[in-house]
């Protein structure tokens, strides 16, 4: 009886141990955030999820940007990928549902979408299957520091033309202030340049037609000219000393400090540059603005059109449901708000904008809301192959190296490779 009994008993802690181990989930969560201030409420978020979901644990793993999106394909191939992965949705979204590796959630998130913005939504959408969920949009445009605007007799509220802002950049440039800081070395803060202009000078219908192959495609005329206007731009020399060799986080860090006197940024930066700024508080908000970007001479885009992103979090093939779960958690109206008091993001939960403490921020949001056309950035619209020829040729004007029309070429010459 004492033997049947012992095994009764070994039997049953058996059990409960395996019951124990199945009940303990880790869900892996791979995010690109460098402002520590975020990441503590994001760490919070996982750490509230956790408590409401007894054997589930959120794993934050982390990857700078560029990093990040040189690495990922070779990520989302292993066995041990992340469960949870940051997208900026677009083309490289679409490759990746191509190859595979993202998990079908539109099941597992139901109704709960619509409690977000369609549009975001739909950025996350592929032939009408959900892979993700949006939690943030953005806008490029200006951010500048007031004060050196004063210094050099700049008023930064009156420029609405290119011309207007190569006029700013020359007055600071005489007042011996650095115009505008960039991250040179990622290149993508650089193709905001050629591809905001384009969007300026062409709008909605020639990124249509490009994308087509009508008028000449990328090789057309409103992208030739975009790379001449950003050419007059880097003629003049706006930027800092060695901006080539400049990541972005470091030219966040450079405005941020008071070295110059711009900077074309993601509207979320302007968080950003505080947290890298030497001091840790950087421009201060009622010390910075915000200028949409410029429209030049016979431009056919609308000033209302924004260029932008929307970013959100994808879930990987097989993951446990409590992936998805979290994404919805993460995008919950509470989270949103927390982050949008912050001034971290401009959420995508419905009505979570109202929280938004910021002028600055609040003023982006209006505009995202205002915007008939919201391009996506070209680098992650145009799929990863052709985007990286989009920031290496960007790159390439602003370092003398190659010509806004074999730039465009280039950029074409990918494209059709690509279709």
């Amino acid at each position: 009886m004492r033997i049947v009994r012992t095994l009764a008993l070994a039997a049953a802690g058996f059990i409960m141990a395996a019951g124990a181990a199945a009940a303990q989930t880790t869900v892996r969560w791979l995010h690109i955030e460098q402002n520590p201030a975020q990441v503590k409420i994001w760490e919070e978020v996982a750490r509230n999820f956790e408590a409401k979901n007894p054997g589930v644990k959120v794993e934050m793993q982390f990857l700078e940007n560029e990093a990040y999106k040189a690495k990922l394909p070779t990520i989302l191939q292993s066995k041990d990928r992340p469960h949870i992965l940051y997208s900026w949705a677009g083309g490289v979204l679409k490759t990746q549902v191509e190859a595979g590796v993202l998990e079908d959630i539109t099941a597992g998130v139901g109704d709960y979408k619509n409690k977000l913005s369609a549009a975001a939504v739909e950025a996350f959408t592929v032939d009408g299957k959900l892979y993700g969920l949006p939690y943030n949009v953005s806008q490029v445009g200006f951010m500048y520091n007031k004060d050196l605007f004063a210094k050099a007799g700049v008023d930064g509220t009156k420029i609405k033309t290119w011309d207007d802002l190569l006029d700013a950049v020359k007055k600071l440039k005489a007042a011996g202030i650095t115009p505008i800081a960039v991250g040179g070395q990622d290149k993508w803060p650089l193709h905001f340049y050629w591809t905001h202009l384009a969007v300026r000078l062409g709008g909605k219908p020639a990124f249509e037609a490009a994308l087509k192959g009508q008028n000449g495609g990328f090789e057309g005329e409103t992208f030739q000219k975009s790379g001449e206007l950003m050419k007059q731009l880097v003629d003049l020399e706006p930027f800092q000393s060695g901006f080539l060799g400049f990541k972005n986080q470091q030219a966040l860090g450079f405005f941020g400090d008071g070295k110059a006197a711009m900077n074309l940024a993601i509207s979320h930066h302007s968080a950003t540059q505080r947290a890298l700024a030497a001091d840790k508080k950087g421009v201060p908000e009622d010390k910075l603005g915000w200028i949409d970007f410029p429209m030049p001479a016979g431009a056919k885009g609308q000033p209302t059109d924004t260029l932008g992103g929307v970013n959100g979090w994808l879930v990987t093939k097989g993951s446990p449901k409590e992936a998805v779960e979290f994404v919805k958690f993460f995008v919950s109206d509470d989270v949103q708000r927390a982050l949008a008091q912050q001034n971290f993001i401009i959420p995508t939960y419905k009505g979570a904008e109202a929280a938004l403490s910021a002028a600055f921020m609040q003023n982006v949001a209006k505009n995202i809301a205002a915007s008939n056309y919201h391009q996506n950035f070209y680098d992650q619209d145009l799929g990863p192959s052709v985007g990286r020829v989009v920031n290496d040729a960007t790159a390439e004007i602003a370092g003398g190296s190659m010509t806004p029309k074999q730039a465009a070429k280039a950029i074409q010459d990918a494209f059709k490779q690509g279709n």
